[in-house]
């Protein structure tokens, strides 16, 4: 297994960062290995992957390089550059237009596990194919939905930054994607993989959460480690479409059902409107009616004020059997 030798000042500096660069990488991800995870992704590949197969039978170089960038084991390192905090698309596919041809053609030997096809070889090129495949994903598949992303993936940081003073680094980092967990000691196993371990110490450490149900890892040694993980709402846009269970719908009234079924980890009046696509103050009267019914409770996170179901609201949820299919939302 691969992991971190992480200090306690390191983990206590790190946090939570949203990326467009890394929602962009795991985009153009599902687009190339085209397996859908649940509906919601289903919908969008069927709405992009025509277009994408396209630009790729037109562009064959690209075509070839993404296939050997994405390695069975290894990402290219250079299609990947570490997510950076308030950087933009534009910045981020910058970086990856700067890398080098010989730190491309190395990348790529080694997600190839071999020696590089000719038509790659001979390119001095390949930093900048790389970049332009990503802006193309990003304006034509992820900038149409990045407002609507970005809130969810805003709700997933709220959410998992809370969860940090509830329960502590440890069990936030067992959750965060398979494979990664806290070992104990300074130890942050970061996937499966049989790699020497890192001394990271000092350096700066983010987890940033992508919708596409993907994950990796990335860093600039020796100042910069980003562990990249599927947000807690990678299913949001199945769940909006998902109904609460008809007794409790029509207990509560459908809608208002929908928010306490939600409320399996605390979360925003900002969150529960990008997650059911209500009006905020929609969802605010909701809220207001499971307050005064003891169904919900809040409580203050930094500036934020979060919900989340008691004792009695749990009870209700599992009884109407909407609890066991929560479970299966969870990454």
């Amino acid at each position: 297994m691969g992991w971190w030798k992480v200090n306690a000042d390191t983990l206590a500096g790190s946090r939570f960062v949203i990326s467009p660069l890394a929602e962009t990488f795991a985009s153009l991800g599902l687009l190339h290995y085209a397996k859908a995870a649940h509906p919601g992704e289903r919908a969008w590949l069927d709405a992009h992957l025509p277009a994408y197969r396209r630009h790729l039978a037109d562009n064959p170089v690209t075509a070839l390089l993404i296939r050997a960038g994405l390695g069975r084991d290894w990402i290219a390192d250079f299609l990947i550059p570490t997510p950076r905090d308030r950087e933009t698309v534009a910045e981020g596919v910058a970086r990856i237009r700067a890398a080098t041809s010989t730190e491309a053609h190395a990348n790529l030997t080694r997600s190839l596990l071999g020696p590089l096809p000719a038509a790659l070889a001979d390119r001095d090129d390949l930093p900048e194919l790389a970049a332009d495949l990503m802006e193309y994903v990003w304006e034509d598949a992820v900038r149409p939905y990045w407002d609507r992303r970005r809130r969810i993936l805003e709700a997933d940081v709220v959410a998992r930054t809370a969860r940090v003073g509830q329960v502590g680094w440890a069990a936030v980092l067992d959750a965060l994607r398979p494979g990664t967990r806290w070992l104990g000691g300074d130890r942050l196993q970061i996937n499966l993989y049989a790699n020497p371990p890192r001394e990271i110490a000092g350096a700066e450490l983010v987890f940033v959460p992508v919708t596409p149900k993907a994950g990796w890892v990335a860093w600039e040694e020796p100042e910069r480690y980003a562990v990249i993980y599927p947000c807690a709402g990678a299913l949001a846009e199945h769940r909006d479409g998902r109904t609460a269970p008809a007794a409790l719908g029509a207990l509560l009234g459908p809608t208002r059902a929908a928010v306490l079924v939600l409320l399996d980890s605390p979360l925003s009046t900002t969150q529960l409107t990008a997650l059911t696509g209500q009006a905020l103050g929609s969802v605010g009267r909701h809220l207001r009616v499971l307050l005064d019914a003891g169904l919900v409770e809040r409580r203050r996170a930094g500036r934020s004020v979060l919900y989340s179901r008691t004792a009695a609201g749990e009870v209700l949820v599992t009884a109407s059997g909407a609890g066991a299919a929560t479970d299966n939302y969870r990454s």
